[in-house]
């Protein structure tokens, strides 16, 4: 089973969550969360830290990732892999192929024309809202 990654990262007062603007299929032209794919050895958590990184220029040394979620896709024999993390410090951002950006937890994730992942983002938005997933 393939295994893929997102990324859920928060500013420092949970009020914005980045998103990357996608350049290429899946979801041309729309936002989603950073994340990739799963290498060699690595684990789950090991392989969000680097994509992260590879992504945004965001380190371990700029945030602790939690596991969140998982959601198995059988019938397409892969697995999304969900970690969660508040940036524990300012970070200069540095787009690796897909665009930046701070999103205002408030918009309508569920908006298909502008957002990715088939309206599952307003659902792990709101799962990682929950107090126990948030790292202060």
């Amino acid at each position: 089973m393939r295994i893929v990654n997102i990324i859920v990262i928060y500013n420092h007062d949970h009020s914005k969550v980045l998103m990357c603007h996608r350049q290429k299929n899946p979801y041309h032209g729309l936002f989603n969360f950073v994340g990739g794919k799963l290498e060699g050895n690595e684990s789950k958590i090991e392989s969000c830290y680097r994509e992260l990184y590879e992504e945004t220029n965001i380190s371990k040394e700029d945030i602790v990732l939690e596991e969140l979620m998982s959601f198995v896709y059988y019938k397409l024999n892969y697995e999304l892999f969900v970690a969660v993390g508040t940036l524990s410090k300012p970070v200069e951002l540095k787009s690796e192929k897909h665009p930046l950006s701070w999103i205002d937890v408030s918009e309508n994730f569920e908006d298909r024309t502008r957002f990715a992942g088939d309206g599952n983002i307003q659902h792990i938005i709101d799962i990682s809202k929950y107090k126990e997933f948030i790292l202060d």
